[in-house]
């Protein structure tokens, strides 16, 4: 007899979860690394004076919503096609650090920030997805480098000691946040973005410019991050989503 109870499992979650979109539409106007440039579209062929319609798209691979492979900084590093799918599912913890950074742009997330918000919701469990809540997805695109006077880029990021915590006390399966680096700005030049090379050096799923992290809840989710098996792939645009039991 057949097996039908994921089909089972299917149907509840479509009336007892919601499902959030993480993802930032991709557009020349999604927000992006400072270093690249806007995604070029090109219409190839039109309803007006064809059969179908088929655009070009030419973007670098680390654009908007996008998932990072080892391989894009770590010389030797697993590529995009050899993550393996079952690396994509992971249980979902948010860490909200909202007021924080709300007061301070700059702001770290440290080992304590991660232990004081464990008191309340429990230790992360092993091969979950730590998203950094900072609300930085709601500013515009044009101001999520939040430049100052002089130029210089103000955003919170994560602290090198607190990824080394979560990947060897909590064996996690990997990291995202809502800006487009994972290291605030006020150290990444000084430390030659030594914060994202550890955690891809760890072969850990490492997501960047998430949206929505705000309709998610602290526990409990699931989060699904998907891309194309690109081969030889250093990065690309992600289409990630979590799954929420409802309230």
């Amino acid at each position: 007899m057949a097996n039908l109870q994921l089909w089972q499992q299917y149907a509840a979650w479509k009336t007892q979860c919601d499902w959030v979109d993480l993802t930032h539409p991709l557009s020349p106007e999604t927000p992006h690394w400072v270093g690249w440039p806007p995604l070029k579209v090109e219409t190839m062929a039109s309803l007006d004076n064809s059969l179908f319609s088929a655009h070009s798209y030419t973007t670098v691979g680390q654009y908007g919503t996008h998932v990072d492979s080892a391989a894009h900084m770590v010389r030797g590093g697993r590529t995009l096609d050899q993550i393996p799918v079952e690396e994509m599912v992971m249980p979902l913890c948010v860490v909200d650090k909202r007021d924080a950074v709300a007061e301070n742009p700059d702001y770290v997330l440290t080992v304590e920030g991660i232990l004081e918000w464990e008191k309340t919701w429990g230790q992360i469990p092993a091969g979950a997805f730590v998203i950094f809540q900072s609300g930085w997805s709601k500013r515009p695109a044009a101001e999520m480098d939040n430049l100052d006077a002089e130029g210089n880029r103000h955003f919170p990021g994560w602290q090198l000691e607190t990824l080394k915590f979560l990947v060897e006390q909590r064996n996690i399966g990997g990291v995202g946040h809502e800006t487009s680096d994972t290291e605030a700005p006020i150290t990444s030049g000084k430390t030659n973005y030594e914060v994202e090379y550890y955690i891809l050096s760890q072969n850990k799923m490492h997501l960047e410019l998430l949206t929505n992290v705000d309709r998610c809840p602290p526990v409990g989710g699931l989060v699904f991050c998907t891309f194309p098996a690109v081969s030889g792939g250093t990065g690309f645009p992600a289409r990630c989503f979590a799954l929420c039991p409802k309230e």
